[in-house]
């Protein structure tokens, strides 16, 4: 097994080093800006947290999986901008913002070639297999960005239809991180779904509680403002279980206006009563703590130092507080 220490300075290399094509520069500088501005280099990390549970060293073809990870994620980062017309991204100017909308649909494009091309570079030995997970991962994201786009014009929306979409736009790719660092370890099939039933339901996790700390988090902590799902008027998982536990009034709420800061705080305020009238904080902890139980089971047959890596990977992507 790889240390996780190993594995930090491995990434800290890897994206402290990786190019792109120097010409046409308008072209690749967004690509260099997006792996420039950082983030959080989640995709990566868990990939090579899973291969070094299978692997005794890092090689060429896992940093390549590791960086296509990041890479692709970073394209999906730049359309999303676009698309919910978000003019920053990790503190600093979206790419459309710094550049213009057509640089960024276009930067985009070749930053999700550049991924596909980094994949290709994984051993022969499962290079089908990591191109079918691979692909197959990255038309599953774009249809959770579909239907997010479709609920946002829809009255009302399910549960079960909620959690559909955060697994597509969110888990998958978090599966495919995990399932992707065992495949190119070599690990067996049984191994491989652990890990992708791992990454799927902590992506789960995650967005549940990304959403909950939108309503209920630390300003500071969260590093956004507290209440932008509410302002505006995002069918979070909390908005809908609220409605499920019988909060009447939440859709009026959510669609009242937030023009100016008495009305923002207003808004807030009211929609968060109807939250607490139905105890939908208490539901969204028990959710998260279900779906982060649910990932730790999936892995509770491998190797136990395997395990506690994993164990404490989902512990800071998580929290502790839930």
């Amino acid at each position: 097994m790889i240390p996780e220490s190993t594995i930090d300075q491995a990434l800290k290399a890897l994206f402290g080093t990786i190019g792109f094509q120097a010409q046409p520069a308008g072209l690749y500088d967004p690509l260099r800006y997006m792996i420039a501005i950082g983030g959080k280099r989640l995709r990566p990390k868990l990939c090579l947290l899973a291969y070094g549970i299978f692997a005794d060293e890092i090689i060429p073809g896992a940093l390549e999986a590791a960086a296509a990870l990041e890479v692709y994620h970073s394209f999906t980062l730049i359309h999303d901008d676009i698309m919910d017309r978000s003019s920053l991204r990790r503190g600093h100017e979206t790419v459309w913002k710094k550049w213009d909308e057509d640089t960024a649909i276009l930067s985009g494009d070749v930053m999700c070639i550049d991924a596909f091309k980094r994949i290709a570079k994984v051993p022969a030995a499962v290079l089908p297999q990591a191109l079918d997970l691979f692909s197959r991962t990255a038309a599953e994201v774009c249809d959770g960005q579909q239907l997010d786009m479709e609920f946002e014009s829809r009255s009302r929306v399910s549960m079960a239809e909620y959690m559909q979409m955060i697994g597509l736009k969110t888990s998958v790719l978090l599966a495919c991180s995990a399932r992707m660092g065992a495949l190119v370890a070599g690990a067996d099939e049984a191994a491989q779904q652990a890990m992708y039933q791992y990454g799927y339901n902590l992506g789960l996790a995650f967005q549940v509680a990304d959403d909950y700390l939108d309503a209920y988090g630390d300003e500071k902590v969260f590093g956004k403002p507290i209440g932008g799902d509410i302002l505006n008027a995002k069918k979070s998982w909390l908005t809908i279980k609220a409605g499920e536990l019988g909060a009447s009034g939440i859709a009026e709420a959510l669609t009242a206006p937030a023009r100016t800061e008495a009305e923002k705080s207003a808004k807030i305020a009211r929609v968060k009563a109807l939250y607490e009238s139905v105890d939908v904080a208490d539901a969204a902890r028990a959710e998260i703590r279900r779906l982060s139980d649910t990932a730790i089971n999936a892995i509770a047959s491998l190797p136990e130092a395997g395990k506690e890596a994993l164990q404490g990977f989902a512990q800071r992507l998580i929290g502790r507080s839930f």
